[in-house]
């Protein structure tokens, strides 16, 4: 996949730089507003290791905190974050590990004092195809229609975090293309964070 460096502080005349964030432990979408899209997981040394929740307790711990590291540093300082709540019913194992994970994005965020809005995946599914649920294909489907600047090569992860993206460029008043009113509903229904000298 196509990747350019993160994102700095952006011009005074520059649009606004939003970065979407939908962590996994094997498979993170990140999308820039600035039109690159990156995958970043856990990658196991041999095909024969053992997953990253399966890993004892100390080499977890070091792997999660490189995972992390690896997200963070394509985080940059964009004007906001968008972040997709984690699932509480998700099924499977690496909930714990996957819950550190989501935390952690959000504190580094927080702690360099970028904005971050959060969708959860119905928001985020709902301002991709107009309804609250919607299958992966039909995600990939969407973003490759409606924002094909985006190289996500049909990965459901990547064409996630462009949604997440594309809808904090919407909500500053910056959308990157016309959607109808089905799809923007989604943007009411999920948590802004509130700026400087905004009235909203």
């Amino acid at each position: 996949m196509t990747t350019i460096a993160p994102d700095t502080t952006p011009t005074a005349l520059a649009p606004p730089t939003v970065i979407g964030l939908d962590t996994s432990l094997t498979a993170t979408g990140i999308a820039s507003s600035r039109g690159w899209c990156q995958i970043i997981g856990y990658q196991k040394a041999r095909t024969k290791d053992p997953g990253i929740t399966q890993l004892p307790h100390p080499q977890r711990r070091e792997a999660l905190h490189e995972l992390l590291h690896a997200i963070t540093d394509w985080i940059g300082r964009p004007d906001l974050a968008v972040l997709e709540l984690p699932a509480p019913s998700r099924s499977g194992g690496g909930a714990h590990e996957r819950g550190w994970l989501w935390w952690q994005v959000y504190n580094h965020c927080a702690a360099l004092e970028i904005p971050i809005g959060l969708m959860t995946p119905n928001h985020r599914m709902q301002y991709a195809t107009g309804k609250g649920a919607a299958t992966k294909n039909l995600i990939v489907d969407a973003v490759a229609r409606r924002f094909p600047t985006w190289p996500t090569n049909g990965d459901d992860n990547a064409a996630d975090a462009v949604i997440l993206m594309a809808a904090g460029r919407d909500w500053l008043g910056h959308p990157i293309t016309d959607l109808p009113k089905t799809h923007r509903a989604a943007l009411d229904k999920a948590t802004w964070p509130t700026l400087p000298g905004d009235p909203r």
